[in-house]
């Protein structure tokens, strides 16, 4: 079966990276916020949704394409719209391209793994309801995936060990 022939964007801006820092940065301080002793582990496991979801986003805006990939591409492409303006408008700087240059795509086993995250997603937010900590996970994580800094590190550790994994369970490695 080809696959759908749907344009993707695959560019970030530093206005992108500054709405998912921002939304990851929410995030984190209201948990740290809540909680005196941070570092137990009752406390570091209500991260780890949101530690998730992130992972999920940037496994999404490293899918090559369909109809999953183009939705995280339109997302990304609505983060870079909403970081310039901020950038442009709100304190009068620029917001350069900040992809990384060497183009991380992942593996059939990868894509695989990327369609039941995204079973498991829908079974949980359809348990417990619409989340807005899951969408500003999914939405750090697609702004981020394709950095080129430390803020893409998720991106660039994540996608071999995901695809590697994927191969394995698949049968293709």
């Amino acid at each position: 079966m080809p696959p759908l022939d749907i344009p993707t964007y695959g560019l970030v801006s530093l206005g992108g990276v500054t709405v998912g820092l921002s939304l990851a940065g929410w995030d984190v301080t209201c948990w740290f916020a809540s909680h005196k002793k941070r570092f137990t582990i009752k406390a570091l496991r209500q991260l780890l949704p949101f530690l998730a979801c992130m992972a999920y986003g940037t496994l999404l805006i490293l899918s090559a394409g369909g109809l999953i990939g183009a939705a995280a591409d339109w997302s990304l492409w609505g983060t870079n719209q909403v970081g310039e303006a901020i950038l442009v408008y709100g304190v009068g700087g620029t917001s350069p391209n900040v992809t990384r240059s060497s183009f991380l795509a992942l593996t059939p086993g990868g894509h695989a793994v990327v369609i039941i995250a995204t079973v498991i997603l829908l079974a949980v937010a359809s348990r417990r309801g619409f989340r807005l900590d899951f969408v500003r996970g999914v939405l750090a994580g697609i702004s981020l995936g394709l950095a080129s800094s430390v803020a893409g590190l998720a991106g660039y550790v994540l996608a071999p060990v995901v695809s590697y994994l994927g191969d394995l369970v698949a049968g293709l490695v």
